[in-house]
């Protein structure tokens, strides 16, 4: 297809802008951000006064690192509304993490905050190739998740026709795309699978959709993966990045002509890297995890927030904003297994590579003895022979033993053997270990 690369008079001037005019707008925003919490919530007010700090201590940027960290412990303590800065009655929304244990994180949003959020994601649908009067077709879930109303608003800011699908129905999914012949979907990666999958069943050729430009996110994906949808559908694949503790998809998007990493709008979101053990901000370039401070937020302004994502920063490209890398994982769902440190997206990648196996996976720990076991489900592709199957399973366990160096159990699986979710997030992980 022929990517439609915004020009220059399309981008809004802080796209464009020079690294100081972007660093003085950051700055003046963070003072405005830190006192607003202070000023504002009780928790910060606590928090900054414990680690001896006020707001009027930030004079540069760099001076954020004297401020304390906040994380998701401190917004369930803090449940249901007590991290908000305004009052009730000028919160208009209240969305909720997918969170499997605990308390949900709840977050609340102004109209201005709203309005944020509908042009951050309008920018970042521009930056896939979106344009006004585009069909959208949202497969992303609608309701407390802020996936599909953030899609949603987003879309319509930037004057494009949506399609409020959601997740489920994966037949109706695809002919909806058949009769209505949106361009453009929003879906999560593993569920997008799904929908090639059952255009394949009804005997539909996938690329020959519509479709032309797929915008992913709600979970990791690799470039192998981003790889086999592009093949598979014929479209140009596109990472978004969000999460709801800092305001929901939109905080950094990929653009269509570089796909090199999402670029992180920093008018709204300041990043950095830190050691995840230390708490030490670490330079760009350097791997570690990903913390952002809200710089307009005004019903949850979010204070140097541990996203627990490992990635890194990249210089900017595209756009004049710094760009994230690949996120290689987390540093809470990281598997210890046997001493041996494992991240899902590193078997996916090697189960990517093996092009008689599906790209769709579970591990499943358990426990043998004292010692945890991992097996690895996945899928064959259609056609391959049982007789192949055996030799099949022991090429993955020795690829994963000699790259990840840890011993797995491989169960290959026919075709849509491992259960697929309604909510488009795959569940790539089922811990079996008993809880202590």
């Amino acid at each position: 297809m022929v990517q439609r690369i915004p020009a220059p008079s399309d981008l809004e001037p802080i796209e464009r802008a020079s690294k100081d005019e972007l660093q003085a707008l950051q700055l003046e925003r963070m003072k405005w951000s830190l006192k607003h919490a202070y000023d504002n919530v009780a928790h910060y007010r606590a928090a900054f006064d414990a680690a001896g700090v006020h707001p009027g201590d930030l004079h540069t940027l760099a001076d954020l690192a004297k401020f304390p960290f906040t994380g998701k412990k401190e917004l369930r303590d803090n449940y249901p509304f007590g991290m908000f800065a305004v009052p009730q009655e000028q919160v208009v929304r209240v969305h909720a993490s997918s969170g499997t244990t605990g308390k949900p994180t709840v977050v609340g949003y102004t109209q201005n905050d709203i309005d944020t959020w509908a042009n951050v994601v309008a920018r970042s649908i521009r930056a896939a190739g979106g344009r006004r009067g585009d069909m959208v077709h949202i497969s992303y879930g609608y309701g407390l998740f802020t996936g599909g109303l953030g899609a949603h608003y987003g879309a319509e800011r930037l004057g494009c026709t949506v399609i409020p699908m959601s997740g489920g129905q994966t037949e109706k999914q695809v002919q909806l795309i058949e009769d209505f012949k949106p361009s453009i979907i929003m879906v999560t990666p593993s569920y997008m699978l799904n929908i090639i999958e059952e255009f394949q069943r009804q005997g539909l050729d996938p690329a020959a959709s519509s479709l032309k430009v797929g915008i992913f996110g709600a979970e990791p994906w690799t470039d192998a993966m981003r790889r086999e949808i592009e093949q598979r559908a014929g479209i140009d694949a596109v990472d978004i990045y969000g999460l709801s503790e800092v305001m929901g998809p939109g905080v950094a998007s990929e653009c269509i002509e570089s796909k090199d990493g999402p670029v992180i709008w920093e008018d709204h979101f300041y990043p950095e890297i830190i050691d995840p053990e230390t708490g030490e901000v670490l330079p760009d370039g350097e791997e570690g995890e990903l913390v952002f401070t809200s710089l307009s937020k005004e019903a949850l302004p979010i204070i140097r927030y541990r996203t627990r994502d490992l990635t890194r920063l990249l210089p900017a490209t595209s756009r004049s904003m710094r760009r994230i890398g690949k996120i290689t994982g987390r540093s809470d769902d990281m598997l210890i297994i046997r001493g041996v440190n494992v991240f899902p997206s590193q078997i996916e990648e090697l189960i990517l590579k093996m092009p008689k196996l599906a790209p769709q996976y579970q591990l499943v720990i358990s426990r043998d003895g004292h010692l945890d076991k991992l097996d690895v489900l996945a899928e064959l592709r259609p056609g391959v022979a049982a007789g192949e199957t055996e030799a099949l399973a022991r090429e993955l366990e020795h690829h994963i033993k000699t790259y990840v160096g840890v011993t797995t159990k491989v169960r290959l699986l026919a075709p849509n053997g491992i259960e697929r979710t309604l909510t488009g997030k795959a569940r790539r992980v089922v811990d079996q270990r008993p809880k202590t």
